[in-house]
Formats: structure tokens, C-alpha cells, sequence
């Protein structure tokens, strides 16, 4: 049995929360670690999101770096230099040459797109879609409230509710959403401060407007294809510029809950 210094860990994702995971496994000491991320991602909060590695080929969270991969015979080096494994590898093809000791479905599609107990000694899944016991062998709570980062052996995780959970009273309000199909180009930056009423960006020429004042913690990357309603980015009220550049409270409750569970297990075998 691998000891917690040498698990190989493999993360489904690379946005928000499955880079707060990556992070504090890393903090942790536990590094090698893989990430699979789409093609395209469409990231908002993108100074917290490895995936952002996939158009820079690095990326830089609080001091942990990620570095983009172009085949798998790559990721090795990558991890004997200190740093996380980014992989283009939607389909995760990754783990038939990569068998990791652990697996985290960190993609938060609200649904399971596939993954299975097969497919690590221990596999997590984070929020709603998944049943713990029959899609991973355990599930983290990621919904907002008393049960946040609760770690389920049994049963589902609550269901999506499609509200942001909110902050500085704020939840909806908060969010820019795009107004129809189109390309988005951004008239401001993350952490800049912005005004209810004030102009964003657009699509397809159609304005985002803010709806309440605070600062852009999150803006997905200029001229980009979207659908409508797609989430653009998050407006924070409490107007913190370090906000935008460090890992929320959310994302680090979550991350702390998979790094418990790889501790039950693998401490328990290692005793």
C-alpha cells in the first residue's frame, strides 16, 4: 500500500474547485497529482483556476503552479520539478496509462458523466449527481449551508438548486450571465471595481451590465463562443481585490473535506 507522501492522484477537472483540491493536496505534501480538463474551458474565476494552464501552458494559484502536458510521458518531469500535471483529456484517457491510487471527480456538472468505482482505490465526488456507494465510495457536500463539505458514505448529495449561494447578502444579483448565443468580449478586467448599472462586456452585441456594485472577482477569458445564460463572471460586494486572487472559503472547506478523505482511508491502512 502506497504511503500518503507517494499516492498518485488523478482530478477530473481543473476549474475552482477542483484546483482548491489539487492546492491543498499539494500543501499537504501529497504531489503527484494529474489534472483532465477540456479543451476550451470557460473558467470565471480564472486567477484560482488551473485549467487556465490549457491557454498559457502555466498557471499560478497561491504559490502551486501547474503545468500544461502534451502527452502523457511528459507528466513524470513535471512532477519531479514541483509542480501539478495539467492534461487536455476531456475523455480521460489519461488513466489507462496513469492508474492513480485516488480519483476526484472534481468536474461539477450537476450530473455523473462517467466515473465509476472502477476506477481508483478510492474514489470522491464532489456535489450533486453523484451517490456515494455506487458512483464513488464517497461524496462531498458542495452546497452552501450547515452541511458544506460533509463527507457521505451513503446516499446523494443535494440535489443543484441553480442559485449561486449568496454573499454580502447578495446571490443571483451577483452573477453575469450572458443575454443570448454569441461572442462574448469583456470592456473590463478582473478586480476591477465595477458600478450597478456599469457595462462589462457584451455579446454579440448585446450589453452585461452589473446589477450591483463590488469588484470582478470572476470574468471568463475575452472572445469566447457562448450560450445563453452562461455564466461570464461573479461581482463580489465586499470589494476585497485579494478576493479575486485567493481561494474562497467555499472551495477551501470542500478541498479540506477530500484531503479528510484520503486520510480515512489511507491512514487506516497504514496504521
Amino acid at each position: 500500500m502506497a504511503k500518503l507522501h507517494e499516492l498518485v492522484v488523478g482530478i477530473k477537472g481543473a476549474g475552482e474547485m477542483a484546483s482548491a483540491v489539487a492546492w491543498r493536496l499539494y500543501q499537504a505534501r501529497i504531489r503527484t497529482i494529474f489534472m483532465m480538463e477540456a479543451d476550451n474551458p470557460l473558467a470565471v474565476r480564472r486567477e484560482v483556476s488551473f485549467c487556465e494552464a490549457v491557454h498559457d501552458g502555466k498557471q499560478t494559484v497561491e504559490n502551486v503552479t501547474a503545468i500544461l502536458a502534451e502527452d502523457v510521458k511528459q507528466v513524470p518531469s513535471i512532477w519531479q520539478n514541483g509542480h501539478l500535471a495539467l492534461l487536455v483529456d476531456p475523455a480521460w484517457h489519461t488513466l489507462s496509462h496513469i492508474k492513480p491510487d485516488v480519483l476526484v471527480d472534481a468536474i461539477l456538472a450537476k450530473r455523473n458523466l462517467g466515473t465509476g468505482l472502477h476506477e481508483a482505490n478510492l474514489v470522491v465526488a464532489l456535489g450533486p449527481g453523484f451517490t456515494a456507494g455506487e458512483d464513488a465510495h464517497l461524496v462531498i457536500e458542495t452546497n452552501r449551508g450547515h452541511d458544506l463539505g460533509r463527507i457521505l458514505t451513503a446516499g446523494a448529495a443535494e440535489p443543484n438548486t441553480g442559485i449561486p449561494g449568496a454573499i454580502g447578502g447578495f446571490a443571483e444579483e451577483r452573477v453575469l450571465r450572458a443575454p443570448s448565443e454569441g461572442t462574448f468580449t469583456a470592456s473590463r478586467a478582473i478586480g476591477d471595481l465595477v458600478k450597478s448599472g456599469e457595462t462589462v462586456g457584451s455579446v454579440g452585441g448585446r450589453g452585461v451590465a452589473a446589477r450591483i456594485d463590488g469588484i470582478l472577482r470572476g470574468l471568463i477569458r475575452d472572445d469566447q463562443h457562448v450560450a445563453a445564460g452562461l455564466k461570464l463572471g461573479d461581482i463580489d460586494p465586499r470589494s476585497e481585490v485579494r478576493f479575486c486572487y485567493t481561494i474562497s472559503d467555499k472551495a477551501r472547506a470542500i478541498a479540506g473535506s477530500v484531503l479528510e478523505a484520503i486520510l480515512r482511508k489511507y491512514n487506516k491502512e497504514n496504521a
